[in-house]
């Protein structure tokens, strides 16, 4: 298969560029708490790339007696003052966006967070040409619209373009955009999907791995290479 260099890279925020998972959960868990209910690690990890009406609810559903609004206002609070104390990156992520960025290859930001909480990050990191957040789109994800509008953004057929995930809704997004994908292990495990190239860390992971995803060679994780 012969690489080549994708038209741009579309990039999901939360556990994939920045470690604020655990900000999230940690939120969530204190404004369960907060009304007398309890909020396990495994009630956070299932609302790991969910839109955050989904998470409203999901929260509602545990005792929480609020508005979207008003949940939506706790959680961003909570996280950005996480992400404020210095960004989290995940280990490699940094340095993709470096090369990619000495490439001159466009890149979008596209998150299921809201444009308060996405947009400090945005600026700070000074990679994404756009980017898209989740309360800004009619369908996000898993719908494709998300990857759909960052590739109208950026001018490109999202068919070229890379799209690296890390929680369920997020790579059914990106599938069904008709992107590749590079799902990346975090706090999720990935199911191997036909396609979708999987691994560990974004640490394991070179520009030239980028090219051949583009080329057409779906990566695993070394330690279970033998699935494909």
């Amino acid at each position: 298969m012969r690489s080549r260099t994708p038209a741009a890279v579309l990039w999901d925020m939360d556990g994939t560029l920045i470690d604020s998972e655990p900000f999230w959960i940690a939120a969530e868990t204190e404004l369960v708490s907060s009304f007398g209910g309890t909020w396990t690690h495994e009630d956070g990890l299932a609302m790991v790339g969910n839109p955050m009406a989904t998470s409203a609810a999901t929260l509602r559903a545990h005792g929480v007696d609020l508005t979207d609004e008003e949940i939506f206002a706790f959680l961003n609070s909570r996280v950005a003052a996480g992400v404020a104390a210095g960004t989290p990156w995940q280990p490699g992520a940094r340095e993709l966006l470096v090369d990619l960025a000495a490439r001159g290859v466009p890149m979008a930001l596209v998150t299921s967070s809201h444009r308060e909480l996405a947009e400090p990050f945005v600026r700070g990191a000074g990679f994404f040409q756009v980017s898209v957040c989740g309360d800004e789109v009619v369908r996000p994800k898993p719908d494709p619209e998300p990857y759909l509008t960052a590739a109208a953004r950026l001018g490109v057929d999202i068919a070229g373009c890379l799209a690296v995930e890390d929680s369920p809704a997020g790579i059914a997004s990106a599938v069904a955009s008709g992107a590749r994908v590079l799902a990346v292990e975090v706090m999720v495990g990935v199911v191997p999907r036909p396609g979708v190239s999987r691994v560990r860390s974004l640490a394991d992971v070179g520009i030239d791995d980028l090219d051949r995803i583009m080329g057409g060679e779906v990566l695993v994780p070394r330690a279970v290479a033998t699935e494909v």
